[in-house]
């Protein structure tokens, strides 16, 4: 039946693809799905002896209607709750994603004293992430930062590579214990980092969100450039496609809110109690200088910002 399905479905609002992976790593492993309908796994070996997972997928573009007929219209009443489900103060992208059509809605203030407890820090001075120099020029100030916060941080990345090759840059340059995403399981680096002081991790989409370490073992998380979905993605692709077939406008109906939530679940990693203070650091000052930086700006917590790392010194005591 799921063979049959993957194979002969006509159904529009489905997007179906055949994704190979090395052993070890889940399909879609870096995030974005709300449901696959169908996922036969097919190990295969390749020529040359390394073990490989064949996955064919099926996966809803547009969850809205399936999450209205098997969810909202069975219950009286469903209460949607989160730190990041608003975008610019309100609710209209994540009720059009689950098809929530009437609903009473409130934005709460949030018990931490953000402007007091944490500085948000973009460096005006670094180029665009999605160009060559970046990595190396990038390097050197995530080293600088490490340096005044004394380690202490989550050094979080929007792709495998990019992570992987500023790792790589620092190696030797930092004399704070450096942990990698991949050399150990999530849980065990999350222990490890708790228990090593001035330890730095660093880490990609599995450690934005569902990751909790207070006080002041983790003072910096610094995220290398807004968290837009990669577009080749065929979820994403399809979904775009999608958007733009009925009229809309596909990059800031989706792709903008989208990565203004993650940037949220990302930056939420620091502040987890009444007493966490630290610095958030984002590399990526298109925030700054492209008109939908605006959505992000107005999306964050009202954080102290900064644009001076003389800044970010003083906040750590000099």
């Amino acid at each position: 039946m799921q063979l049959g399905f993957l194979m002969e479905s006509e159904d529009r609002n489905t997007v179906f693809w055949i994704e190979r992976r090395g052993r070890g790593i889940s399909p879609r492993s870096h995030g974005g799905t709300e449901a696959n309908k169908a996922t036969p796994e097919i190990p295969r070996t390749s020529a040359l002896g390394g073990r490989h997972n064949v996955y064919l997928q099926a996966t809803p573009i547009d969850v809205a209607p399936i999450l209205k007929n098997t969810l909202f219209e069975q219950l009286e009443t469903t209460v949607l709750t989160s730190a990041t489900l608003a975008v610019s103060g309100g609710f209209s992208y994540v009720k059009k994603r689950l098809g929530v059509e009437h609903a009473r809605e409130v934005v709460l203030p949030s018990h931490y004293d953000y402007e007091r407890q944490a500085l948000f820090y973009v460096p005006p001075d670094l180029p665009d992430p999605r160009t060559p120099p970046f990595a190396a020029k990038a390097a050197d100030r995530i080293r600088r930062i490490l340096e005044v916060s004394r380690g202490r941080a989550f050094v979080l990345f929007t792709s495998y590579a990019q992570m992987n090759e500023i790792y790589q840059r620092l190696l030797g340059q930092l004399e704070f214990p450096m942990l990698l995403q991949g050399d150990a399981p999530k849980s065990a680096l999350l222990e490890e980092f708790r228990l090593t002081p001035q330890a730095v991790l660093f880490a990609t989409s599995s450690f934005w969100q569902g990751v909790d370490v207070q006080g002041e073992q983790l003072s910096c998380v610094i995220i290398d450039r807004l968290p837009f979905a990669v577009p080749s993605d065929p979820v994403v692709a399809a979904r775009v496609k999608a958007i733009d077939a009925e009229g809309g406008n596909a990059f800031f109906d989706y792709q903008v809110p989208a990565a203004v939530i993650t940037l949220k679940q990302g930056f939420g990693r620091l502040i987890r109690s009444l007493h966490d203070r630290g610095v958030l650091t984002l590399l990526d000052n298109r925030i700054l200088k492209k008109a939908y930086g605006r959505m992000f700006v107005e999306s964050l917590p009202n954080y102290r910002r900064t644009t001076d790392l003389r800044e970010v010194e003083e906040f750590f005591g000099g």
